[in-house]
């Protein structure tokens, strides 16, 4: 037992003990005997022939003096009871904080699969909840904390193959100093592509540091405008196409406008990366009550059904993803602006061929 449950115990077992002494003194002050008042009233004279003294008055003569002692049976059994009672009270009381001390201490030393929840089933009040909390807490920091350890992994996978490369390249461009001029295009081809990945890299963390809480007033037709020509310019050579209809309602976002950006680029880079040569992509805009609904629709291989949860996590690239380059973080940064802008994102296999992929931005009104 802890020193809460002896702090318990005493306290109560202490204040229930003064109450059984003063319910006991007070019976035993109530039923004692009242002291025999002395008679101020002098007896008659005794008659010299009379067998018996006169009598005064007509008084009874008085009971039997009773002793009243102080009731120590029962008060020693009531401190029994409140013995036991301040005993069950206080490892009630004690009995869930123990077991969320034993989890915190084990989430200390980095074991957070510890709940406090089933220990607690069969009650329902306050620290039921708090150890409800604290099982969610650890949920969600087992979850980030594992999510973190993956993303390390893969950057380091990410990183070994270029710069392996690099090595490669820097040893031949020694050994053979008449192939410098391809090695040193494959080294400056590395050095981007290592630059490239780190840049995205930055660009994750800096959205999970809460940095797109920026609040500009964003006009999303202008920026859908220059995107898609961009886009436009650099599909052409694949006979590619983007499809879209700007809306007459005029748009307006809330937000970081180069993170936006970023999340539309990315994911009309990525329709238009796994579209085939001549194919079109579709973009679409509507308005709901609250929000701006956006789709972006290919002509690609679609995505494992099994996948589709899984295409937003950095690093993902599906069983098709091998020919098209990517280092698999673009949607992945997507779906993290769209949520730090209190959006939503998903996807889903199109009927007839390809992948939808839907966002939803809030609403936001150019006078706000």
């Amino acid at each position: 037992m802890g020193r809460l449950f002896w702090k318990f115990f005493l306290f109560i077992f202490v204040a229930q003990l003064l109450t059984i002494l003063a319910v006991g003194s007070s019976i035993w002050l109530r039923t004692r005997a009242p002291a025999e008042p002395p008679s101020s009233e002098a007896p008659p004279p005794w008659p010299p022939n009379a067998a018996h003294p006169p009598s005064v008055g007509h008084k009874p003569p008085p009971p039997p003096h009773q002793r009243h002692h102080f009731p120590i049976e029962p008060m020693l059994g009531g401190a029994l009871a409140s013995l036991i009672s301040a005993a069950l009270l206080a490892a009630y009381v004690t009995k869930p904080i123990r077991h969320l001390r034993r989890a915190v201490q084990a989430a200390a030393k980095g074991d957070l699969s510890q709940r406090v929840s089933p220990l607690l089933s069969r009650r329902n009040d306050e620290l039921a909840d708090l150890g409800r909390d604290y099982d969610d807490m650890a949920e969600q920091l087992r979850t980030l904390l594992e999510g973190q350890r993956r993303l390390l992994h893969d950057v380091s996978h990410e990183l070994r193959s270029p710069l392996a490369r690099l090595q490669l390249a820097i040893g031949l461009a020694q050994q053979q100093p008449e192939q410098q001029a391809r090695l040193l295009a494959r080294i400056e081809r590395e050095s981007n592509r290592i630059n490239q990945l780190i840049g995205e890299l930055l660009t994750l963390s800096r959205i999970e540091a809460n940095s797109a809480q920026q609040t500009d007033l964003i006009d999303a037709t202008t920026l859908l405008s220059e995107l898609i020509e961009d886009a436009t310019f650099e599909a052409a050579a694949e006979q590619k196409l983007i499809a879209w209809t700007p809306p007459v309602e005029e748009i307006w976002l809330r937000g970081n406008a180069e993170l936006l950006r970023r999340a539309f680029e990315n994911i009309i880079r990525n329709a238009l990366r796994f579209s085939p040569a001549g194919a079109e992509v579709l973009l679409t805009i509507s308005g709901q009550a609250e929000y701006w609904h956006f789709e972006i629709l290919d002509l690609g291989p679609g995505v494992p059904a099994g996948d589709l949860a899984q295409i937003f996590e950095p690093f993902y690239r599906g069983p098709q993803a091998a020919a098209p380059a990517g280092y698999g973080l673009g949607l992945a940064i997507a779906r993290r602006v769209v949520e730090a802008h209190g959006g939503r994102i998903g996807a889903a296999n199109r009927t007839e061929a390809g992948l939808r992929v839907w966002l939803e931005l809030p609403k936001a009104k150019e006078d706000d």
